[in-house]
């Protein structure tokens, strides 16, 4: 009986061996991934830089927004260094405090996200 359930395991690893499992998810895998991939990557880059750009011009505030209004901030300030270093300060406090206020509503989101789910669990763990 033993010999018989030997022989039996040694069988059936044999036709794993040639078979080949991993080889075989492996192809699985890559064939899953490429049917489920979006393959329409020029209309979405379209679409993203379209959104980028009005992210942009959304913006009200007077700090350059692009590598050209830096370089027209840099030359409308040569040769005025105490004005071009006080002009850096006041866009670099205008930076933070927008950063800032972003960061807040982050973490206000988050903690309404934590605490609707806190409820969620309250709820399920009481039925």
């Amino acid at each position: 009986m033993t010999n018989l359930i030997s022989r039996t395991i040694n069988h059936i690893s044999s036709l794993f061996q040639g078979v080949q499992v991993k080889r075989f998810l492996a192809v699985v895998l890559v064939g899953f991934l490429t049917l489920t991939t979006n393959f329409a990557l020029g209309q979405n880059n379209q679409i993203l830089k379209e959104q980028v750009r009005q992210d942009i011009e959304q913006d009200d505030s007077q700090r350059p927004k692009t590598m050209k209004e830096w370089n027209q901030e840099a030359r409308e300030t040569e040769g005025f260094p105490g004005k071009r270093l006080q002009k850096i300060g006041e866009e670099s406090a205008e930076a933070f405090t927008e950063f800032g206020s972003g960061y807040v509503e982050g973490a206000k989101k988050t903690a309404r996200d934590i605490q609707k789910g806190a409820s969620d669990i309250g709820r399920y763990i009481s039925d």
